[in-house]
């Protein structure tokens, strides 16, 4: 049978074409503007000392986890220092926390209108299943082609690939919420932005925080697939370490992002669940 080929090829580089024509400034706009922030937010790490900002690390880990998380903490940063990869994960820091507020930003009320609206659930659903299924890799192309090389592009494609546990888990947390209490607060004469706030949300936290934290997990394991589109940081140490085959950099790297993984996941779980003086 000879079935005509679909052009979808053809139908994606022609959108792209079209945006890159017809929305270029505003794409160059928007980079300029992220840049900034990512390379201001860079810069006021780099500011504060290493031995300050540990103390600071320290005690933020004690206060929300416990002492053992505090010991971890000021090991395993002070490990990173004395390796001197410390601006490298400072520049890695920012890029994962930058993703993360975006994708708190946007997931946070898009889950809100899915768990309210039928129609937005039936729009945003498939849209959170084709994310989620295509391979990362495939979103740094668009990216690349829109906002040139570097930090704001990895910043996209972590944002596409981190924002659907958000949305889902906030839709979650949403519909989860007893409809008895919704009732009451109506009954009280509570507006939509009063059952909310004051209900719904603060029953929702614990689902939408467990959903920050699997973003989190997953921002950081887009750093060395950012690191191929020119994003600095830890990644871009792992992927100098690999293309020069120096196995023991690129370990010290790697190291470098499981202690700052393990220092987000448990700061989030414990604010998630509560704080846990252990």
């Amino acid at each position: 049978m000879n079935v005509p080929r679909i052009p979808i090829e053809q139908w994606i580089d022609q959108g792209i074409a079209f945006l890159q024509v017809n929305f270029s400034d505003a794409f160059h706009g928007f980079t300029v503007a992220m840049r900034t922030f990512i390379h201001g937010f860079q810069d006021a790490l780099y500011f504060i000392p290493p031995w300050l900002m540990i103390l600071l690390l320290v005690g933020v880990a004690w206060y929300v986890c416990g002492y053992k998380m505090a010991i971890f903490t000021g090991l395993g940063f002070g490990l990173i220092w004395n390796l001197d990869l410390w601006q490298a994960s400072m520049q890695t820091l920012s890029m994962v926390l930058t993703a993360v507020f975006i994708c708190i930003v946007i997931g946070v009320p898009l889950g809100i209108l899915a768990a309210k609206n039928r129609v937005a659930h039936r729009i945003i659903t498939p849209i959170l299943d084709f994310m989620q299924t295509l391979p990362a890799f495939v979103y740094l192309l668009p990216a690349v082609s829109f906002f040139h090389l570097g930090v704001v592009p990895a910043v996209i494609a972590t944002l596409i690939f981190a924002v659907p546990p958000i949305i889902r888990l906030t839709i979650l947390s949403i519909s989860q919420v007893p409809v008895e209490l919704v009732e009451l607060s109506e009954s009280f004469g509570s507006t939509f932005m009063q059952k909310l706030i004051k209900v719904e949300l603060p029953l929702a936290r614990r689902t939408i925080m467990a959903g920050v934290n699997q973003c989190i997990m997953l921002a950081l394991s887009m750093v060395v697939i950012s690191a191929m589109i020119g994003a600095r940081g830890l990644g871009g140490e792992v992927w100098r370490s690999i293309q020069r085959m120096e196995i023991g950099a690129g370990f010290e790297a790697g190291l470098a992002i499981v202690v700052i993984a393990i220092f987000l996941d448990r700061i989030t779980q414990s604010l998630t669940h509560g704080k846990n003086k252990k």
